[in-house]
Order: C-alpha cells, then structure tokens, then sequence
C-alpha cells in the first residue's frame, strides 16, 4: 500500500543553527536532500521538514514570508507514544533554544505541550490514549 508522506517547508533564518537544533531533538539529516540553502530533517519515516534558508523559500512563493516570531503561520502538530515522550520531546526542544508556546493541555484521555523552534515555528506534541482513539 502507498504511504503518503509531508514535507512541511520551513524558512530559517540560520540553517546551521536550525540543523543543530533538531538533530539535539533526535532527528537526522538526511544529506541527500540537503546542501547550503536546505536542510533535510527527517522526524519518520512518513514526515520530513525542509528547512530552507529564507532566500531559497522565497524561489517557491510570490507572498510574503511570515515572520513566524510575530505571527502564526502554522501549527505543526506531531503525536507521541506516550506522555513521557511528550515531555521528553518537549524538554530537549527547550534545552537546545526552543520556547514555550501556550499551555500544557492535560485532558486525560489526551496530553499535549508546545514549542517554538529558533524562527518562532511552532511545535505541537501531543498523546492520545489509544483507547479513546477507537471510539
């Protein structure tokens, strides 16, 4: 069966800095897709995020480039195993430069928290009780 991936397309202000950061979340880069202007993170084996710097996302797009630290341009939502892996995520994310975005949301049957990476894009990790998944 064909899996569907994303690649959700991000502008960076310093790509460098930007590949530490994720690979400090325990992500790779995969070089084959990566060079001076674009960095390949590969989160699964279904999701990866480009990471582009701002004058290569500019050759894709006629509109202006969101400045994600002053305005919201997407929410990327990403599940976890469990609700320790939520922390766990969450916690390296702040240890590496990430900050806090909105509120630890606890409703039982489903945990999340949020960051913001180093241009304000941000980072939902949330668990969900399978159990309440299936209905």
């Amino acid at each position: 069966m064909y899996q569907q991936m994303i690649f959700v397309n991000l502008p960076v202000t310093d790509l460098d800095a930007s590949k530490k950061f994720f690979t400090e979340l325990g992500y790779t880069i995969n070089p084959q897709f990566s060079d001076e202007n674009a960095a390949s993170v590969v989160i699964s084996d279904t999701i990866v995020a480009m990471l582009l710097t701002k004058s290569f996302y500019a050759t894709f797009t006629d509109k202006e480039i969101a400045d994600a630290k002053k305005t919201s341009e997407v929410l990327v939502a990403l599940s976890a195993p469990s609700r320790e892996k939520v922390d766990e995520l969450v916690e390296r994310a702040l240890a590496a430069g990430g900050m806090v975005s909105g509120r630890t949301q606890d409703l039982g049957f489903m945990y999340g928290r949020a960051f913001d990476d180093l241009d304000g894009h941000t980072w939902e990790i949330i668990w969900m009780d399978p159990a309440a998944v299936q209905g």
